[in-house]
């Protein structure tokens, strides 16, 4: 039993609903609450105005009926009903009509599958009217006081990320600052380096043309006394190609050569 009871009680849900309800007259407003205690299978609800109150023990016999006249699940009756009931929907038409000795009808629309269908449970009067809207408050009040606890909570949870945001920030900030310090003395360096590579080089520069005109001067010197002795010999070997020209003619082996090829020439032409 006590298993049951705990599993009841982890599956149990609360809601409460501030009911708006249509009347005749635009200017005058006409609401209740609606405290529903879901379980499973069952439903309870709890209904006041303010100065009556209203209930609503829907048992899981009743539901049940409900149910298969629906074609529904029992769970997903129950589910469908919490939806209608634990937030009032913009496309529902809500009902809180009085069905005589003091009982109330409660009834909601809802459309599925293109046809509008209406549920009704009908609301027997408390017996304790103050009771049932004190506890109806006490709910709402616990409620009120669960949010601002989760408001405060939020709130410092916000409160600690925007810090560690703005120590984020600044520390982004602060090595931003270094690298633009490092970049810009890093250059500096290198500009420093480059003017002083530059001046090396201009210095080498100024230096080479001074080299450059010896080494052409000692080239032209050179090719000076080469040329006169180019020169100096050229006289000799002209006397030593004459005597050359004369003796070919002297050699017997070439006069011998030179007849034989003139008596061939006439024979030739005797044949023709």
């Amino acid at each position: 039993m006590e298993e049951d009871a705990a599993v009841s009680s982890s599956f149990t849900r609360h809601t409460c609903l501030k009911l708006d309800l249509p009347v005749e007259d635009p200017k005058a407003k006409d609401a209740v609450f609606v405290k529903g205690t879901w379980f499973p299978s069952r439903f309870d609800l709890a209904i006041s105005d303010g100065l009556d109150a209203w209930t609503c023990h829907a048992s899981e016999a009743e539901v049940r009926l409900r149910a298969e006249q629906w074609d529904l699940p029992v769970a997903e009756y129950v589910v469908l009903a919490e939806h209608y009931l634990g937030f009032q929907q913009p496309g529902s038409k809500y009902g809180f009509e009085d069905a005589g000795n003091g009982q109330r009808r409660l009834s909601w629309t809802f459309d599925k599958q293109g046809t509008t269908l209406e549920w009704r449970w009908k609301c027997q009067p408390s017996p304790n009217n103050k009771q049932t809207t004190a506890g109806i408050l006490d709910f709402l009040m616990d409620a009120n006081i669960r949010l601002s606890e989760e408001v405060v909570r939020k709130t410092q949870s916000y409160q600690k990320l925007k810090s560690e945001a703005e120590k984020c920030l600044l520390q982004s900030e602060r090595f931003s600052n270094e690298k633009v310090e490092f970049e810009s003395a890093a250059y500096t360096k290198f500009v420093t380096i480059l003017n002083s590579k530059k001046a090396k080089l201009r210095e080498l520069r100024d230096r080479i043309p001074k080299n450059g005109t010896a080494g052409k001067d000692l080239k032209e010197d050179d090719s000076t006394d080469r040329a006169e002795s180019f020169d100096e010999g050229s006289d000799d070997e002209i006397v030593k190609a004459e005597p050359a020209e004369e003796t070919a003619g002297d050699l017997p082996g070439l006069s011998e050569a030179a007849a034989s090829s003139g008596g061939l020439r006439a024979r030739r032409r005797t044949r023709k």
